[in-house]
């Protein structure tokens, strides 16, 4: 079996005297889609963020390729464009065109051309759907378009992991199916995922892997047949029993 890209060990984050983040353990493999689930509050965000350093654990390490890069200075960067992040809030440049905003990472952080850069961008935003758009700003944009540049955007850096964090949770009902439909094509091309959703029917159908968390502490981790079907613990039964009876119905 070959090596992890990522193994996140004995992981804890604590901010002030609240214990966010306990003793947490998993790795990531290429080609895993890996969807955590969990109540709000749990620490599935967080630990998406420490994983993407925008938050620095307290304690443990995060191994990318067998090396920690916990606590490392100055390489934070070139290490986002290799874990890319993707947010809830899209955090896009208002004041840029949708391929400025696609462009802009590849340029400074990757040094690319500012051909090379347009070429790359025009390529991943037409592969979401959003190549119309090029000389649009956000603003003109509805919440699931500008989700859909934010991946272009994320996939232009040419990741090796791709990290969601809730990307649908700020969208209107109508228009998260278009992206979770991107987030499929994606899995379904290979593409390396950790996904931090609410939407179970996508960690239920998508992913390979759900871990589900519960007060800062992983209590299951495993396929969606072993979560869904036959979950070990209470908590993670009364957390997916309205999901559950939601699909009897």
């Amino acid at each position: 079996m070959s090596e992890p890209i990522l193994q996140i060990s004995h992981l804890s984050k604590t901010f002030g005297t609240h214990e966010v983040l306990k003793d947490i353990d998993f790795s990531v493999s290429k080609g895993d889609v890996t969807t955590i689930i969990g109540a709000s509050g749990s620490g599935k965000s967080t630990l998406l963020r420490c994983i993407n350093l925008l938050e620095t654990p307290t304690s443990g390490e995060i191994l990318y390729h067998g090396n920690n890069i916990v606590g490392i200075k100055g390489g934070e960067s070139k290490y986002r464009s290799n874990v890319g992040m993707v947010f809830q809030s899209f955090n896009l440049f208002n004041n840029m065109t949708v391929l400025k905003n696609c462009m802009i990472g590849q340029q400074i952080i990757l040094g690319k051309s500012k051909e090379e850069a347009k070429d790359e961008s025009l390529f991943y935003l037409e592969k979401v759907g959003m190549a119309p758009y090029v000389k649009a700003r956000p603003k003109q944009l509805s919440g699931g378009q500008k989700q859909r540049v934010a991946i272009a955007r994320a996939l232009a850096m040419h990741p090796e992991v791709l990290l969601f964090d809730e990307p649908t949770s700020a969208l209107d009902p109508e228009t998260v199916g278009e992206v979770l439909e991107v987030m499929k094509q994606l899995a379904n091309d290979g593409m390396t995922m950790i996904v931090v959703t609410h939407e179970m029917a996508f960690a239920r159908d998508v992913s390979n892997r759900v871990v589900f968390m519960s007060n800062g502490v992983i209590c299951e981790d495993g396929t969606p047949e072993e979560i869904f079907g036959s979950p070990k613990l209470q908590v993670t039964r009364d957390f997916l029993s309205r999901f559950l009876e939601t699909q009897k119905q």
